[in-house]
């Protein structure tokens, strides 16, 4: 059979009818980046400015408030019990999804989907439910003398609930896009279950898992709905960061909910700084492992 070779007027047109004018890229950068600064970067900039509305003097003021440090850490106990829990999770459902072929895997991956289609207020409610004085399991609980509702245990459930899809998420399709030959050569060279995940599983996936747990830690850090119900709103002792915030705006304390807003802010920025550090110091490792 003869082969044809496209010559140059063949690609200048192939050229020209999948290339886009300068118009109409520029117009398409133009509205992206008009959209972001409207949603995104303007908001943000409007709670810097209002938190510092009344003056440096007052922002520390706010900040330095008992009531505020205890919120923050609050906020940042129950991150850091849940984001791990999550992790833990993750991994291993994102596991025996890729890697394993079993009765009920389409069944665990709609539940880990759950989360994304139940308000977490809902999630919050079943706590209540099932945990609560009266709820079904309450009385046995009060037996025992454990409290779940209305502290920070029923704040990390809440907080798991909503956030446990993020890790799973991010690491099902990475898993299954690589497949299984790299675990079974090492199954076959001897290696156990353990060494192969730590070995060839785990840094194959290191930057999906980063940027599952990025994502993680900054739902969990700002959730509202699921915590605002099982917390009781008891001040200095159950409120979070979003809570709080709530609380001193419904009582007219607009510079100190927008000092508390702006501190969850640069939290979540910090959290992005990080992300951006470490993409920049180890991006070509993490890069190249996410291609083998």
């Amino acid at each position: 059979m003869e082969t044809q070779t496209a010559g140059p007027a063949t690609a200048a047109k192939v050229r020209r009818a999948t290339t886009e004018s300068p118009l109409v890229r520029w117009a398409l950068i133009a509205t992206g980046m008009l959209f972001i600064a409207l949603v995104l970067v303007l908001p943000l900039i409007s709670v810097f400015m209002e938190a510092l509305s009344g003056g440096f003097a007052t922002f520390f003021q706010a900040v330095g408030n008992a009531d505020t440090w205890q919120a923050v850490r609050l906020t940042l106990l129950v991150a850091a019990i849940a984001v791990p829990l999550n992790v833990v999770f993750g991994l291993a459902a994102a596991w025996a999804v890729a890697k394993f072929d079993f009765r009920g895997k389409s069944l665990l991956v709609t539940l880990i989907d759950l989360p994304f289609s139940v308000s977490p207020v809902i999630s919050g409610l079943i706590y209540v439910l099932l945990y609560g004085a009266n709820g079904w399991f309450g009385p046995a609980l009060k037996e025992l003398d454990i409290k779940i509702i209305f502290n920070v245990t029923g704040l990390v459930l809440a907080t798991v609930f909503v956030t446990f899809p993020f890790v799973a998420r991010e690491l099902i399709p990475l898993m299954q896009e690589q497949g299984r030959d790299e675990e079974e050569a090492a199954i076959s060279l001897g290696a156990s279950g353990w060494r192969t995940f730590w070995y060839v599983t785990l840094p194959n996936v290191a930057w999906g898992l980063l940027y599952g747990v990025l994502l993680c830690n900054a739902r969990a850090m700002g959730e509202f709905g699921a915590v605002s119900v099982v917390s009781g709103h008891i001040r200095g002792l159950t409120n979070t960061m979003p809570l709080h915030v709530e609380i001193l705006y419904n009582e007219y304390d607009f510079v100190g909910a927008f000092a508390v807003a702006s501190l969850l802010a640069g939290l979540a920025i910090v959290t992005l700084v990080a992300k951006s550090l470490l993409e920049w110091r180890y991006g070509d490792r993490l890069a190249g492992g996410r291609k083998h």
